[in-house]
């Protein structure tokens, strides 16, 4: 008779008996929802976001996983008690510094975990963390960006200094206990080199490619998609519905006679449907000198011969360059636009953020509509969400209104790495089946 499948979600397989005590004491009180046993542990800076050093478990994650149907007979509460109580731990740990988006052995933050198990409460305390988070990077740090990835990245000493004001609280708030709480926490081992000793999973697609390293590379027009030297993705033939969407959206009927600005050609998939609208005027920004050549070539549709087209002088133009160097100088001749759309590759959210704060409402017809390619930590959905509602913050500190639409994406030939769309293409950079289709106007 064969040996009954073992519970990968136990606190055995989690909390194996190797753990180190100082970190297995932290975790056990968080899978038992234990509040009261665990907020002292965490008076000790970082503590609330101690690993386990073989599976990655962080005390998020523990109080998160206890709440699996599986592991439900260990805890005395009701289904409804049970997550409650998970709630309640999951906020101490977060009043006290924990990190939102660390990984375990399976890839999991702590929100990934809360939506595989169907706990949506939890999982929006996870969105709404990481909401904050990266709130307070942008301002502390004008721009930190968002780690899908892995953990690694994260900024210890700001850790720390969350981890200190949420102790402060804690003193206020407690009165008296709060010496008793801190002399308990003297009799704890604290061995902090194994705290954060686990070294999370690396992902099949790598690291992120930068805008210098890009513009550098070699690129190659190939069965519909656009790749670098490096096999980057940087557009592909599957986006073509997203930009028939984006374009409607954009420009709603009658489109004809429309002032168009896009910056990115990539593949010229949107431009193209632009151009169908017969616009009076249509400028485009790129800057890698390989598309620029391509856009040149006998078979584009966007030359010399396209720009000579034009209604009016200099209504058709592509500008090469940069579009920090170009957008400025439209906007400072008095340029405007009835629609926006910016697909730029390798480059991190804190230019998107800049180009909407800093022109576009500059740029804009008092009705016109800006738009951009929604790819914000696509890899991850807990990452995307988070994006979702910090692109919304700061859309609206630019004087700007956005409208969401969401996309059914066909994924049967997106969801394996290296098959199907992915195949010869090394970033697998999107995961998800839903797209969220941003529309900007001006507010007022």
């Amino acid at each position: 008779m064969a040996a009954p499948a073992r519970n990968s979600d136990s606190v055995e397989v989690r909390i194996p008996a190797s753990c180190p005590a100082s970190i297995s004491q932290i975790l056990y009180h968080a899978w038992h929802h234990d509040v009261a046993g665990l907020k002292p542990l965490l008076n000790v800076p970082g503590r609330a976001s101690v690993q386990e050093p073989t599976t990655g478990e962080t005390p998020l994650h523990a109080a998160i996983r206890a709440c699996a149907p599986a592991n439900r007979d260990a805890l005395d509460d009701g289904d409804e008690e049970v997550v409650e109580r998970a709630a309640a731990v999951v906020r101490e740990l977060f009043m006290s510094g924990a990190i939102w988006n660390d990984v375990d052995s399976n890839d999991e933050t702590p929100g990934c975990l809360a939506a595989r198990l169907g706990f949506k409460d939890l999982y929006t305390l996870c969105v709404e963390a990481g909401v904050r988070a990266e709130l307070l990077f942008g301002l502390l740090d004008g721009y930190e960006e968002l780690e899908s990835d892995d953990g690694e990245e994260e900024n210890e000493d700001e850790n720390d200094k969350e981890g200190e004001e949420a102790q402060e609280v804690d003193k206020e708030g407690d009165g008296a206990d709060g010496a008793a709480e801190t002399d308990a926490v003297e009799d704890i081992e604290v061995i902090v080199d194994s705290d954060r000793a686990f070294v999370p999973p690396k992902r099949l697609n790598g690291p992120d490619v930068n805008s210098k390293d890009y513009l550098r590379s070699d690129l190659t027009y190939d069965n519909g998609k656009l790749v670098d030297s490096d096999k980057n993705g940087v557009m592909m033939a599957w986006e073509t519905s997203i930009m028939r969407s984006s374009v409607d959206r954009l420009l709603p009927s009658p489109a004809i006679g429309r002032k168009i600005l896009n910056i990115g050609f990539g593949m010229g998939i949107i431009d193209a449907m632009f151009a169908e609208t017969r616009p009076s005027k249509h400028h485009i920004i790129e800057a890698h000198p390989a598309v620029l050549q391509h856009v040149n070539g006998t078979d584009s549709k966007f030359g010399k011969d396209w720009e000579a087209s034009s209604p009016i002088p200099g209504g058709y133009k592509v500008h090469g360059g940069k579009w920090q160097d170009i957008v400025p100088k439209l906007l400072d001749s008095g340029e405007t636009y009835d629609a926006i759309y910016f697909d730029t590759f390798g480059e991190d959210y804190g230019q998107l953020r800049m180009f909407f704060t800093e022109y576009v409402p500059g740029l804009l017809e008092e009705e016109g509509r800006f738009g951009f390619f929604n790819g914000l930590g696509a890899d991850r959905k807990i990452c995307y969400d988070v994006y979702t509602q910090v692109v919304e913050m700061h859309l609206s500190d630019a004087g700007l209104d956005v409208d969401w639409q969401v996309l059914d994406v066909d994924m049967n030939d997106l969801k394996t790495e290296g098959e199907g769309e992915w195949k010869g293409v090394k970033r697998r950079y999107w995961t998800l089946d839903k797209y969220r289709l941003p529309t900007c106007t001006l507010l007022g």
